[in-house]
């Protein structure tokens, strides 16, 4: 990958990530006389990445990924509080995807609004955003497209909450070895560590992520 293309990747992650400092900002605001900010909080940065994905790969611009976040996040917090989801009904994964559903076709329905769309733009557009077979109940589309996301999302979510508990050090020397799976000799020069400290962290490092992902595979069942 040329450096080009390597600098754009960044400054397309520092724009997602500047719209998801606002976005989160915003959600936590709007749940401001509530005692569990901190669990909402949590929830939002476990998830905000699964839903952002499938969104914008069903059709969404990122402005409109990013509404969908906040929508679907907060919905499921009203409805937490109503106790409407049963866990005995269907597994959360699956209650999830649903509630991300809705708030997308919700998007979709207001960008018609919003556009005043002709009828024929917009069956376009409908066609071309697979939105018509994400809303076919069978939900083929969607469910594959959150099956691969929801993979994704537990990996980078666990990953997150790993790099919290162990060294930046230790993180480096993972992330390069495990991770990105560069030779033991590489990492050793690249980061002047010694080839134990290559296969301790490896050791403590894998330990924990193999604890968070459990936790978190627990926590969404």
């Amino acid at each position: 990958m040329s450096d080009e293309k390597v600098e754009k990747i960044k400054d397309e992650d520092a724009v997602i990530l500047q719209a998801y400092a606002k976005t989160r900002k915003s959600l936590i605001a709007r749940l401001d006389n509530w005692e569990d900010q901190k669990t909402w909080d949590e929830f939002y940065k476990t998830y905000w990445r699964l839903i952002y994905s499938v969104a914008i790969k069903a059709g969404l611009r990122p402005e409109e990924a990013f509404d969908c976040v906040q929508e679907t996040i907060l919905s499921i917090a009203k409805q937490s509080k109503k106790k409407l989801y049963d866990p005995e009904q269907g597994s959360f994964k699956t209650w999830l995807m649903n509630m991300t559903r809705w708030r997308i076709n919700d998007q979709f329905r207001k960008r018609k609004k919003d556009t005043a769309m002709t009828g024929g733009e917009w069956e376009d557009e409908r066609k071309t955003a697979v939105i018509d077979r994400i809303e076919d109940p069978n939900g083929d589309v969607l469910s594959r497209l959150w099956d691969v996301e929801w993979k994704t999302n537990i990996a980078e979510a666990a990953l997150a909450r790993v790099k919290a508990q162990v060294s930046p050090k230790q993180f480096q020397i993972f992330d390069l070895y495990v991770i990105r799976q560069w030779d033991a000799t590489k990492v050793q020069e690249k980061l002047n560590v010694s080839m134990a400290q290559v296969y301790l962290a490896k050791h403590r490092v894998g330990a924990v992520l193999k604890k968070e992902l459990a936790k978190l595979e627990d926590e969404m069942k």
